[in-house]
């Protein structure tokens, strides 16, 4: 991390898990081990735990964030949330592009550069999620890959709307599988990924952008990773549903 460029964030995606009041009791327990948190604090949680969420988080240095959003305003599309309806109700970030909702649900790159549009027009802060899968890895081509997603994603996106871009690199092999890049690997990609940005927007721009690390790292690997240049924090997936793990993680980032 170099903080004295951008803020480091430690976002906790919860996926598909806890009850409103289970979402409650997490956040109550964990707000006073995170009060003197030297980075931003994220939980993005799901949908029917938002409400619940900010009341809990109502008051704290937690913010809270949606797990996805749909590219339209409104219109014909069940099931699916705007946006602008996670805005008026006080959520300020939102997930767009993990990997599982690329690989189970259909989203591509342009559908992702869509929705990173429409959540910028409503004024929430994107966390931005590109990433290998092992075989592209294999491949070697772990940095084009990354490469061609992020490009794709940001395509209109202006310097000053990239304030509100947090760029998280998840490799899709290591989500949920214990698996876990190298420290070397984890910074090089992104490391990657910063000089993509300053190709798009110069280095000025491009060394204020948050970049985190989003492959299964936990309280056991988090400080060894946020120790290298590149990486600016993490999006937590198993780990932020346990308080004193998610709390040592927000410790390592300091």
């Amino acid at each position: 991390m170099q903080k004295d460029l951008r803020p480091a964030v430690i976002a906790g995606n919860w996926k598909m898990n806890l009850t409103p009041a289970a979402a409650a009791a997490l956040i109550a327990e964990v707000r006073p081990l995170v009060a003197d948190a030297a980075c931003t604090v994220v939980f993005c949680v799901p949908f029917v735990d938002l409400a619940a969420a900010l009341e809990a988080a109502a008051g704290s240095n937690i913010k809270i964030g949606a797990q996805n959003c749909h590219w339209a305003t409104d219109g014909a599309y069940t099931g699916e949330v705007a946006a602008g309806m996670l805005r008026e109700i006080g959520v300020e970030y939102v997930i767009v592009g993990h990997s599982e909702r690329r690989t189970l649900f259909g989203d591509t790159n342009e559908t992702v550069a869509q929705r990173t549009r429409a959540a910028l027009d409503a004024g929430l802060t994107v966390i931005l999620c590109v990433g290998e899968y092992l075989e592209q890895r294999k491949q070697n081509i772990t940095l084009e890959t990354v490469r061609i997603q992020t490009k794709i994603a940001l395509a209109g996106v202006s310097a000053g709307e990239l304030k509100r871009i947090v760029i998280a690199y998840e490799p899709v092999w290591a989500i949920g599988t214990g698996l876990t890049a190298t420290v070397a690997q984890a910074n090089e990609v992104n490391s990657g990924i910063r000089a993509l940005l300053a190709e798009l927007y110069g280095k000025a721009a491009a060394d204020g952008v948050t970049i985190q690390y989003g492959g299964s790292m936990n309280a056991a690997n988090a400080e060894e990773l946020l120790a290298q240049p590149d990486v600016d924090g993490g999006l937590i997936g198993g780990a932020s549903l346990k308080a004193a793990d998610f709390a040592r993680i927000v410790a390592a980032a300091q």
